[in-house]
C-alpha cells in the first residue's frame, strides 16, 4: 500500500514538471501592454503656455516678415524735395534714406533710316539728307550703328509726317518705339523708425503738399543715385 502511495506521488510530481514545461510563456505578452501602458503615460494636453513654448520658431518668423517691411514717403519728381523731407526725419532721430524708382510714362517715337553697307556710304547719305535741309544725324553705336536717326517724337503723329516727307523723297524711313521712363523719389523709414514717423506724420502732411505714404517690402524701391 505504501507503495502505491508513492507511485502516485512521483506521477503527480512528473506530471507538474511536465505541465509547467509546456506552459507558454507569459512574459511576452505582458511586456507589450506595459510599454503600451508607459507611453499612453508621456502623453497630456498642452495649455496655453506649453503651445507658445513649441512654437517659438514660427512666432520669431512673423516677427521677421513685419521687421522687413518700411514706410515709404513721396512721391516727388524732385530730389531736392525728398532731401527736405529725409533732413526734417534725421534730426528727429529717425532713420531715413532717399529712394529712386523709374516708372513707364509713355512712349518716344523714333524715326530712322537702317544701316547701309559701309559708313562711306550711310555718311553720303547724310549728306543728301542734310542738302534737302532735313535734320539727320549718323547713329555711332548700337544695333543701328550707321544708321541715320531722323528724329526721336514724343507723339505718334509727328513721327508719321516726318516719315511722309522722306517717303516723298525716295527714302525708306523706319520706325522703333521707345519707352520713355520718369524718375521719381521716395524717402525709406526703416521699420525701427515706423512709431517714431507715424508721430510727425500729421505735420509732414501740412507742410509737403500731397505727401503719399506707403508701406511696402523695405527692398522693392532702388537706392538712389
Amino acid at each position: 500500500m505504501r507503495w502505491f502511495f508513492l507511485l502516485l506521488l512521483v506521477l503527480n510530481l512528473f506530471y507538474y514538471v511536465w505541465h509547467q514545461q509546456q506552459a507558454p510563456l507569459r512574459v511576452k505578452e505582458v511586456e507589450p501592454m506595459a510599454l503600451y501602458q508607459g507611453a499612453q503615460q508621456g502623453l497630456r494636453l498642452l495649455d496655453a503656455t506649453d503651445r507658445a513654448k513649441v512654437r517659438p520658431e514660427l512666432a520669431q518668423s512673423t516677427s521677421r516678415s513685419l521687421d522687413e517691411t518700411c514706410l515709404f514717403l513721396g512721391s516727388f519728381q524732385q530730389e531736392d524735395g525728398a532731401r527736405q523731407v529725409e533732413q526734417r526725419l534725421m534730426a528727429l532721430d529717425i532713420q531715413a534714406e532717399i529712394r529712386s524708382v523709374d516708372a513707364a510714362a509713355g512712349l518716344d517715337y523714333w524715326v530712322y533710316l537702317a544701316p547701309l553697307a559701309s559708313r562711306q556710304a550711310s555718311l553720303r547719305q547724310l549728306k543728301e539728307l542734310q542738302a534737302r535741309k532735313i535734320d539727320s544725324y549718323i547713329i555711332t553705336q548700337g544695333d543701328l550703328a550707321n544708321g541715320i536717326s531722323l528724329g526721336i517724337f514724343p507723339r505718334s503723329d509727328s513721327a508719321e509726317s516726318v516719315m511722309l516727307r522722306l517717303r516723298d523723297a525716295g527714302y525708306e524711313p523706319l520706325l522703333r518705339e521707345l519707352p520713355r521712363a520718369q524718375r521719381s523719389f521716395w524717402v525709406r523709414i526703416a521699420p525701427e523708425s515706423r512709431r517714431l514717423a507715424d508721430d510727425v506724420m500729421p505735420q509732414l502732411v501740412m507742410d509737403f503738399q500731397d505727401l503719399q505714404h506707403q508701406i511696402m517690402p523695405c527692398e522693392s524701391v532702388a537706392a538712389g543715385q
